[in-house]
């Protein structure tokens, strides 16, 4: 995208240098992530960076109408409630895919998430990235130009509306067991939050407690919540002390209900240049003849699960609750990525922050997707090289 940055980062890289990086990552933690680690980041021109924050606004404007939550309420009828919502989300994710359209370069929606992404881990990455491309540090990852202070900032602030550290949590399931354990590590190193597992909370009335580490019972008054439901559900072997149903006591960074309202579920009220055409299964008058240009998806599932890209009639017919799939049209992902060898696809999830008492959400960050398969994911990038989680660098 940038030829300039292209050039010398593809003339610098080695696969020496490449294991290197990966070994600067793992060094923090003597952890290396599961997922696989990008070659490369993505250079994002002036020209796609205006189209992308086009693009977000026009999704944030949706959000931000009066009758969103009523609009967004069947997500919840066809999920979980948890009580206690707040005025709108914490967190706010949202997935371009870098396509070709009647010949130009455009980015196209495809999902939107009210849930927290790797947000620490990105700004680290970047961090890495530079150790080793030192020519980097012309570039950012961050929307507004904004240093990785005034980011940590902004986003403990997020995290902790001004509670002290000790009782302020990230929640999740078997933390260590997750695939983005990483970014939990570099939130409590950065941030100074512990973090808990679902099943080490305790409830004595309306409070939700955990234990520290000399034992001593903590009160939880904020909670960063990275569980997802999907995952929960499937959990029948754990035994919780609370349910995210019960009335408490507790402020959320990330209110759950916001994973369900602001999803695919969204995605067919969402027009313009943009979006992609959306269709709630349940709303579908005639199955299309030219299926093969469909994908069809699970409106609430997460990272990719149970999306069919190959849809066939049959599939179609087989959905029981057709008012929790969409067929969405297939966009033509451009291979704009110059690799040693081929080109390689790009998907841009852009970072947002809506502080409490903001009037609209902050873009703040980036994360990056490279695929060379049909899809962006792991089950279609097996084996292959410069594909993975990366970011995206802009001109400053």
């Amino acid at each position: 995208m940038i030829s300039k940055y292209r050039e010398l980062f593809n003339t610098q890289f080695t696969e020496k240098k490449y294991q290197e990086f990966k070994d600067d990552i793992a060094s923090d933690f003597n952890y290396l992530p599961t997922f696989r680690l990008g070659e490369t980041p993505f250079f994002i021109s002036k020209e796609l960076k205006a189209q992308l924050i086009e693009g977000c606004n026009d999704v944030i404007a949706f959000i931000q109408k009066n009758d969103f939550k009523s609009l967004t309420n069947k997500s919840l009828e066809l999920n979980n409630t948890v009580p206690n919502e707040d005025e709108h989300t914490t967190f706010l994710a949202i997935d371009f895919g870098i396509c070709e359209e009647d010949g130009v370069l455009i980015p196209k929606l495809i999902e939107v998430q009210g849930f927290p992404s790797l947000y620490n881990y990105q700004m680290h990455l970047y961090e890495k990235f530079k150790n080793h491309y030192p020519f980097l540090n012309e570039l950012t990852p961050f929307i507004n130009t904004i240093e990785p202070q005034e980011y940590l900032t902004i986003l403990e602030e997020a995290i902790c509306n001004h509670h002290p550290k000790e009782n302020v949590i990230l929640l999740e399931i078997e933390p260590e067991k997750q695939n983005t354990k990483i970014d939990f590590y570099y939130c409590k190193r950065d941030i100074g939050i512990p973090i808990v597992c679902v099943t080490e909370l305790i409830k004595k009335g309306k409070q939700l407690f955990y234990k520290n580490a000399t034992g001593n019972e903590i009160l939880v008054k904020r909670i960063y919540n990275r569980v997802i439901f999907d995952e929960l559900d499937l959990r029948t072997d754990l035994r919780l002390n609370f349910s995210f149903s019960d009335d408490l006591d507790v402020e959320w960074a990330g209110h759950p209900n916001w994973f369900f309202r602001i999803s695919k579920f969204i995605l067919p009220f969402l027009k313009g240049k943009y979006c992609i055409e959306t269709t709630l299964l349940s709303d579908l008058a005639v199955i299309p003849q030219d299926l093969e240009n469909y994908v069809l998806k699970p409106l609430f599932s997460f990272s990719g699960t149970g999306v069919i890209f190959h849809v066939t009639k049959k599939d179609i017919e087989a959905v029981v609750d057709k008012e929790l799939y969409i067929l969405q049209k297939k966009v033509n992902y451009l291979p704009i990525v110059h690799a040693p060898e081929g080109k390689v696809k790009a998907e841009v999830r852009i970072l947002c922050v809506w502080k409490k008492g903001d009037a609209a959400p902050t873009l703040l960050c980036n994360l990056v997707r490279l695929s060379r398969g049909e899809m962006i994911g792991v089950k279609f990038n097996k084996d292959k090289d410069w594909v993975g989680g990366t970011l995206g660098l802009f001109e400053r």
